[in-house]
């Protein structure tokens, strides 16, 4: 493996804390949890679960982008849930973005999220490897 990388853009909103907004090492992407944040003003997103994910996926694709790769090579994502009664909602949305070969999921209900919203995913991605980018 090459060395480490930190992966930021202006097209995803930046981290609120100490930590980057992904890392590439070799062909490896690892991002941060994203959250429903607009990155141009910084505001969570207006509407439920479902427009929350919207956000996240929009947020988690610039990341990605920044770090040569797409929601293709994606191979495990993790899905945090303010309320497992969102499920449906969120899954909806998610299975959008993965329409072929879905990545590996754990999907898990938690007591609080960064800036209490709703939904935050983050994804594990490898680039290069067998066609890949």
């Amino acid at each position: 493996m090459t060395g480490k990388k930190v992966v930021a853009t202006n097209q995803a909103p930046a981290a609120i804390g100490p930590y980057s907004q992904a890392i590439k090492i070799g062909n490896l992407i690892f991002t941060s949890g994203q959250i429903p944040l607009d990155p141009a003003s910084g505001r969570i997103v207006d509407g439920g679960a479902a427009e929350q994910t919207a956000r996240v996926m929009a947020n988690l694709q610039a990341v990605l982008a920044a770090a040569g790769a797409g929601l293709e090579d994606i191979v495990k994502t993790t899905v945090y849930i303010k309320d497992m009664n969102d499920f449906s909602a969120i899954n909806e949305v998610y299975g959008r973005y993965f329409t072929q070969e879905p990545p590996a999921r754990s999907c898990v209900e938690v007591a609080r999220l960064p800036k209490d919203v709703l939904v935050e995913i983050e994804a594990v991605a490898v680039v290069g490897n067998n066609g890949g980018r």
